[in-house]
């Protein structure tokens, strides 16, 4: 039987004690993209005193330092003018009052693109190849060129959106029956119209390419992808972690974005993720986790949480048997329910959201001694832990460091 072996080293310490560790994921940050339609239907957000608060101040109040949002070309007819290009401008200006750095996400779409829907808008129908590719140019140019001339510098700009089966179908959907330019011909086409719209309006700014599954080995699509004339500054990619394989999921996931950025010499971005809040602890365990081995790895440049305000049951989608929209259901604070987001049920932040603030440094940053009464405990990284946590601890209390290791 394994017996617990406690190794006690008292130091007085009377001021603060700083562990110090410069190493960080140097983008964390969320896709906030709904907000201002969650707004329309009276939705309010909060801190964590229980303070009613602006969603961007509260996102930078989190710690995060940077915004994504997404772009639809014309999703008035039916649905409202979310995300057209006026929303966009009013969210990034709110972005941008509070500091925050700004990631663009063109959908070429609608309403939302993903893996299997790539819907192209219905103001492109019947036209070539050619034609798409001035109209995606021309699309690009005008919502970022609106952005410029208010003197809002997106950093990072996305063409499409989880484009593994390609974007605006059917011209641009790969054929994987096929191969060479025969299978990446029309997305090659496609994607690289916005990529050269991007750098027309800002030189600077680094173009997105994203994929979904970043627990899915992607490196021979990327291979061929490029090997076809694909256009890239950044790898971008999606991660969800299941529900009880996330540990398993984030590894794979970190170790495939190292793959990637070692392969092409670009940056990899997790530029959406999420997990289930209907488990605060096991959500923050998750994304700490997640930090931990990005931090590790040492290859992600970033990670962003996709619409971590949703909360109350707040939601909005298209109902595929009928076609009709269902926008916004009652957001009732209080109300628990089983989503990505990350907000509690009082529409305040959960502790997996804090972890994109707290959890973007390796190691302790600042431990404050002053309050003696207090009693904190750490992991040999230097990340804060529960009590009854296995392994190499640091425990700090009433003025002594002690180190205790307990069986895993």
């Amino acid at each position: 039987m394994m017996h617990r072996l406690v190794i006690s080293v008292f130091f007085m310490l009377t001021a603060t004690t700083s562990f110090c560790q410069t190493d960080r994921v140097a983008v964390s940050g969320a896709d906030i993209s709904w907000c201002s339609e969650m707004e329309s239907q009276g939705v309010r957000f909060y801190d964590a005193s229980g303070n009613e608060t602006d969603i961007f101040v509260l996102m930078r109040q989190t710690g995060m330092n940077t915004i994504r949002l997404r772009v639809w070309v014309n999703p008035e007819e039916g649905y409202g003018a979310w995300c057209n290009k006026d929303d966009v401008l009013a969210k990034a200006r709110r972005a941008q009052a509070q500091g925050l750095d700004l990631m663009i996400d063109f959908h070429y779409s609608d309403y939302f693109a993903d893996p299997g829907r790539q819907t192209k808008p219905a103001a492109w129908a019947g036209m070539t190849v050619d034609e798409l590719k001035t109209v995606i140019a021309e699309h690009t140019k005008d919502v970022l060129q609106a952005l410029n001339d208010e003197g809002i510098t997106p950093k990072w700009v996305q063409v499409g959106n989880e484009t593994n089966n390609g974007m605006v179908w059917p011209e641009g959907r790969i054929d994987w029956d096929a191969s060479g330019m025969r299978r990446w011909g029309g997305y090659v086409a496609l994607s690289n119209a916005g990529y050269f719209a991007v750098k027309e309006v800002l030189p600077s700014a680094s173009v997105i390419v994203h994929f979904p599954n970043a627990k899915d080995d992607a490196t021979s699509a990327f291979r061929e992808f490029k090997t076809c004339g694909g256009k890239f500054d950044v790898i971008g990619l999606s991660h969800y972690p299941g529900w009880d394989t996330w540990s398993g999921d984030n590894t794979r996931a970190c170790e495939n974005a190292k793959n990637l950025s070692d392969m092409f010499h670009v940056p990899v971005m997790f530029v959406e993720t999420g997990y289930s809040n209907w488990d605060e602890p096991r959500a923050e365990s998750v994304m700490t986790d997640l930090f931990e081995k990005a931090i590790v790895i040492g290859s992600v440049e970033g990670i962003l949480y996709w619409e971590p305000q949703v909360y109350g049951g707040w939601s909005a989608r298209l109902l595929q048997d009928d076609g009709t929209w269902t926008v916004g259901k009652p957001c009732t604070p209080g109300h628990k329910v089983s989503s990505n987001g990350a907000f509690t049920a009082w529409g305040s932040p959960a502790p997996a959201l804090q972890v994109f603030g707290q959890g973007a440094h390796a190691g302790i940053q600042s431990v404050d001694m002053t309050n003696t009464a207090s009693i904190h405990y750490y992991n040999i990284k230097g990340q804060r832990v529960y009590p009854d946590a296995r392994g190499e601890l640091i425990i700090i209390r009433q003025g002594n460091v002690t180190t205790k290791t307990l069986p895993r």
